[in-house]
């Protein structure tokens, strides 16, 4: 991708728009935009987006750069397929591709057939929903209560029980190392080591695309339609997904973000649910914010995948044993991370697939807006486990709770919370409240501050050189640094100035080494409030000149009086002349 046009790109970009899009961000200054960091675990904002200067900064793991390395980074893009994201988002044509190297081309080619495979197989997929093979599955669909509406939107499809069908449609112009790295086929080992001919992974089964936030089809979850219909033990898994591919890694996907992520946003809440037909059923009756962790374990990475977007959640997982166990390791992660966080509990043990389809839409939104509050769940969910009020059965009950509530970061809903329970269960507070007290104590956690030991010169001239090369300001001050270069030496960020002005126009703080320069950097230009002036750039370097006359004036003064000592009077004479040119300029410079 030629530089002209990354840097064309760039300069169009807005990157507060496009990190937008993938992080809540709140205005915190004139052009600063605050939110929670995408690239660690923290519950208090500290990663930043300059709006005019069109960089971030996260003050809490040190991550920094521009819009490109954002999206390299959150997307998992090569430099060139992030320049080419941002140009489409940008509306901006784009150029005839080149790459830094064969690795990287090669890396992009390979992305792009894979890409283009699954949207291949889900076209096919759809295809054979609709012939005459696919009859049993849409009669199967349709007993489910899934709409066309729901199958198109969804792109729903069915694989043929056939090894090879999928693989003669895809296989026209695709080397076999691609097919082998879809993960839509399988293969047995030969004698000899060697992988043996491809046949399809998913056959007589119904498909659900799985797609990225961008809504691009990265894998399949597919049910088994003879385990459905005739409780055939030959079918294999109930539910089979695709394995891990360079495009999929199942814990790091939430399925219908895609579809669902504006209106989590806007609402700033989330519905999760534990499979793809439970989050079809309660998409389809309105509610678009709804995701299904797939019938996996939410991991951590989900969950600040989710934090993103908003910082409520309700868990509506299936009753069963299985799922009341999923629901409370996704509460804990989600409390440790400072999600407000309830939980829906259907009647008659019904999963919410079940429910939509028995009790209708209306019934589902009712019993999702009377959700309880998080303490109020788990209280109850103690005293169905420990139901004796015997002694023993308290202790249980308490050391049930005691994790979830040491978990809750809100010092005010962790005393709340152990009150009720105290209250509840028939326990004595104090043990709770002794309890907490210890918990509190090893939360707490020594917070250093970084404070900016830069005086307002330094900070001035930070600035400057953190400014693109045309900026009147960079200009003035790199032109004093290539003319006096001996103004500069004594400062204590010399060589950070000097490393900003190398950059050329790339990110200031990702030119810089050192952690502890590059965080002192960025606090330095988001704590401005608008961009540095040519006339505080001539104000920032007088008192440089000045020191660096009166260190030379002292020197004179020194040398004349040993010039004197010695008698050389016409070296006095030359020492004198430099010193009244030397006085004069002190004086020009008005100290």
């Amino acid at each position: 991708m030629a530089n002209d046009f990354a840097q064309t790109v760039k300069q169009q970009a807005d990157i507060v728009k496009i990190i937008g899009d993938y992080v809540r961000l709140k205005k915190s200054g004139a052009q600063n935009f605050q939110g929670l960091c995408p690239f660690h675990s923290e519950k208090s904002p500290s990663f930043s987006v300059h709006a005019t200067r069109q960089f971030y900064h996260c003050f809490g793991c040190g991550q920094s750069g521009d819009v490109f390395s954002f999206l390299q980074k959150i997307e998992n893009l090569s430099f060139p397929e992030a320049v080419r994201a941002v140009a489409q988002k940008c509306g901006i044509p784009l150029p005839k591709r080149d790459f830094n190297s064969p690795e990287e081309a090669q890396e992009s080619r390979q992305r792009g057939k894979l890409l283009d495979l699954h949207e291949a197989a889900t076209v096919w997929f759809q295809e054979q929903l609709r012939s005459p093979e696919g009859a049993g599955a849409r009669e199967y669909l349709t007993g489910r209560g899934v709409t066309p509406e729901a199958i198109a939107k969804f792109r729903i499809g069915f694989a043929p029980d056939s090894y090879t069908a999928l693989r003669d449609r895809l296989a026209s112009g695709v080397d076999a190392e691609s097919l082998r790295a879809s993960g839509l086929f399988s293969w047995k080992e030969q004698e000899d080591g060697s992988p043996g001919p491809l046949y399809s992974r998913f056959r007589k089964r119904i498909t659900f695309p799985i797609m990225n936030e961008s809504g691009r089809v990265i894998a399949f979850t597919a049910r088994a339609l003879d385990s459905a219909t005739a409780g055939n033990e030959k079918a294999g898994p109930k539910y089979l997904n695709s394995p891990e591919t360079p495009l999929y890694s199942k814990g790091q996907v939430l399925f219908n973000l895609d579809k669902a992520r504006a209106a989590i946003r806007q609402l700033n809440f989330a519905l999760l649910v534990e499979g793809q037909m439970d989050c079809i059923s309660v998409y389809m009756t309105g509610v678009q914010n709804v995701l299904a962790t797939s019938g996996t374990a939410f991991t951590e990475y989900q969950v600040n995948l989710l934090k993103r977007h908003c910082t409520q959640v309700a868990v509506n997982f299936d009753p069963d044993t299985a799922g009341a166990n999923a629901a409370e390791k996704s509460i804990a992660l989600l409390t440790e991370e400072g999600f407000t966080v309830k939980v829906i509990t259907l009647e008659d043990g019904l999963d919410p697939d079940r429910y939509v389809r028995e009790r209708g839409a209306a019934a589902y939104h009712t019993a999702a807006r009377t959700a309880q509050a998080l303490p109020d769940y788990l209280i109850e969910r103690a005293r169905q486990l420990f139901p004796s009020r015997s002694p023993e059965a308290k202790v249980k009950a308490l050391n049930y709770l005691l994790p979830h509530i040491r978990r809750m970061p809100n010092l005010l809903a962790r005393d709340e919370f152990a009150a009720n329970a105290a209250q509840k269960l028939s326990i004595d507070s104090a043990v709770l409240r002794e309890e907490l007290r210890q918990a509190a104590a090893k939360r707490r956690d020594a917070i250093s501050s970084n404070s900016v030991g830069f005086n307002e010169c330094e900070r001035v001239l930070i600035r400057a050189f953190a400014a693109l090369p045309d900026d009147p300001a960079y200009m003035a001050a790199a032109a004093a640094l290539d003319r006096e270069p001996h103004i500069f030496e004594e400062l204590s960020v010399a060589s950070l100035l000097e490393a900003l002005r190398n950059r050329g126009s790339g990110d200031p703080v990702e030119a810089l080494t050192e952690g502890r320069d590059r965080q002192m950097v960025a606090q330095v230009l988001f704590a401005e409030s608008e961009p540095v002036t040519l006339d505080q750039v001539t104000a920032a370097l007088q008192p440089l000149h000045h020191h660096y006359l009166s260190r030379r004036q002292r020197g004179l003064r020194a040398s004349l009086a040993e010039a004197e000592r010695k008698g050389d009077w016409a070296q006095v004479a030359a020492l004198s002349n430099e010193k009244i040119q030397l006085d004069r300029q002190l004086r020009e410079i008005g100290h």
